[in-house]
């Protein structure tokens, strides 16, 4: 049976139930599998013929062997009805479009897998579960979605008061019913250490059943796999060269899913991690030094974290080899300056409309191609794929300055606009959280 530990090392190792409703292990590390499966020979051969949910099942049997195959599947087909199309917009480039969901973000994966698994794993239990997650933008509307109306389920979400885009704002706002928008005043850094020291809270843990749905969870980056695969099954199938991902990245838990993919199988020639300038891991991997900072704010909002929880993760992956990290993760930051910039170049170039983090991994890519091609020993016609996070519409205020011209809006991003804003309003004193959380739930 799979189980997991903590990442910290002081931890019983428990079940993928146990460690999805936590959340955060006791001893405040995050959950690992205590062993790497490995996906299937004839599956990774095949893989051309697969779609998303014939993967997303292959790969979720590694790791979730507490529920039964009908139920396994049915999680997988409600919570992926969508697609993740691969579409290359230059020779050797590709953008693998990941906000096709409702909330037209990468998280709406994470979010809708993880609705699914609790509903699984609550069933026949009296006392409602309290998911709590910190958001710097896309995760609170994905989780808000993901969880609306789930029954036995409460959601509360922490976002930075003034440092979302409006569209953000007003879709983890307007959702109602069992889901409560807290709007802090102070960064994500401050709104993600309140979540996390509610989880490491006695009195609060003994009173309320508390979860998160933040990628400090470990069930939303099991889902975030699936498209790394996905995106091979799209590949011509005469390509030989396992590809580079460039990965957009904040919070690091989109980039720790590929490297989870590689750990059970997936071919990849390495990972590039793209930043803003809030460039925590692309020092440490120049440096071998880990410095957290308060985050700065940026046009790539989501990326704006100075202190990546995931980074415990990527680290245990790699049992703190500094070397070995650097053999397979390149890292490099831009500022809001060249990200407008490659919005513009792009669009005029090729006539694909980026977002502002999608721009940041084109960034990245075009750094290493020009400055450190080969690095990870790839040949010359080795593909990329630049995973995009998020619909440039989201980022109209950002956009269209830069492009001048208006972005269509699509329908569910509209509609949220007409709907009234609701949050509630608190300082970052996590005193205030426990009172609160204590009151309501």
């Amino acid at each position: 049976m799979m189980k997991f530990i903590s990442t910290n090392g002081d931890s019983e190792p428990v079940p993928f139930s146990e460690a999805v409703l936590k959340g955060l292990a006791p001893d405040g590390g995050l959950y690992v599998p205590d062993h790497w499966p490995a996906l299937d020979e004839a599956f990774l051969t095949n893989i051309h013929d697969k779609s998303l949910q014939q993967i997303g099942v292959e790969v979720s049997r590694l790791f979730v062997d507490e529920l039964d195959d009908d139920t396994l599947h049915s999680v997988i087909e409600e919570a992926l009805n969508f697609d993740a199309p691969l579409v290359s917009i230059e020779d050797n480039l590709n953008i693998l479009e990941l906000f096709h969901g409702p909330t037209l973000a990468f998280k709406d994966f994470g979010a809708r897998f993880m609705s699914r698994i609790f509903s699984a794993f609550r069933k026949n239990k009296e006392q409602d579960i309290v998911i709590l997650a910190a958001t710097s933008g896309d995760t609170g509307s994905a989780v808000a979605q993901g969880f609306l109306g789930v029954e036995g389920v409460k959601v509360c979400l922490l976002y930075p008061s003034g440092k979302v885009s409006r569209l953000q704002e007003q879709q983890l706002t307007t959702a109602g019913q069992n889901v409560t928008a807290l709007e802090i005043d102070g960064t994500f850094d401050d709104c993600q250490q309140m979540v996390k020291q509610a989880f490491s809270d006695q009195e609060l843990n003994e009173q309320l059943v508390l979860s998160s749905a933040n990628s400090i969870n470990i069930a939303r980056l099991i889902p975030q796999s699936f498209y790394y695969l996905y995106a091979l099954a799209q590949m011509e199938k005469t390509e030989q060269n396992p590809p580079v991902f460039c990965v957009p990245s904040g919070n690091f838990g989109n980039l720790t899913a590929g490297l989870m993919a590689r750990k059970i199988g997936m071919p990849a020639s390495g990972f590039i991690a793209a930043t803003n300038v809030n460039d925590v891991v692309p020092e440490y991997l120049q440096t071998g030094s880990f410095n957290p900072r308060p985050s700065k704010r940026t046009i790539s909002n989501a990326m704006d974290v100075g202190n990546p929880s995931n980074f415990a993760r990527i680290e245990y992956l790699y049992n703190h080899d500094h070397e070995a990290i650097r053999r397979h993760i390149w890292g490099a930051s831009f500022s809001d300056e060249q990200t407008a910039d490659a919005i513009r170049s792009v669009k005029e170039k090729t006539g694909y409309l980026l977002d502002p983090h999608t721009a940041v991994g084109y960034l990245a890519t075009e750094a290493y191609r020009r400055e450190a091609a080969g690095y990870f020993g790839e040949p010359d016609d080795t593909p990329f794929v630049i995973l995009s996070t998020a619909h440039p519409a989201k980022f109209g205020d950002v956009i269209e300055p830069v492009i001048g011209e208006k972005i269509p809006l699509p329908g569910r991003l509209a509609a949220c606009l007409q709907k009234e804003k609701k949050s509630t309003h608190m300082d970052s004193d996590f005193g205030r959280l426990k009172a609160w959380l204590l009151e309501q739930y």
